[in-house]
């Protein structure tokens, strides 16, 4: 798993701009359908959320499984939820996962780009 950060990290300072928007044509296609730019009941809105804690959005109610997971949404973290999402937080209530790793390193970097 951590080689996979670390390849995502590097691919996201490497390609920057091009990779993230990469991304952005992704999570509209995976991800836009419950991730708007408002949260909603589904999911929380997705701005800043690269570095920021986990479950910290204070206009979302999140499952008790990320409630206790402890940290930031690194890009380990992001990577590691992105790949199998109950893996990461038994309990979650995402049902999408990103299978593919360089379908996560461009979406990672597009959540890099929500400020």
């Amino acid at each position: 798993m951590l080689r996979y950060a670390l390849a995502a990290a590097a691919l996201s300072l490497a390609a920057g701009p091009a990779l993230a928007q990469d991304g952005a044509a992704l999570f509209n296609m995976q991800c836009k359908m419950c991730h708007q730019a408002a949260s909603t009941s589904l999911a929380p809105a997705l701005t800043g959320v690269a570095g920021a804690k986990i479950a910290a959005r204070p206009d979302f109610t999140y499952s008790p499984a990320l409630k206790a997971k402890d940290g930031a949404w690194t890009d380990a973290n992001l990577d590691a939820y992105l790949k199998a999402p109950m893996a990461f937080a038994p309990g979650t209530r995402m049902p999408v996962s990103v299978p593919a790793d360089d379908a996560r390193a461009a979406i990672i970097a597009y959540l890099h780009s929500l400020k």
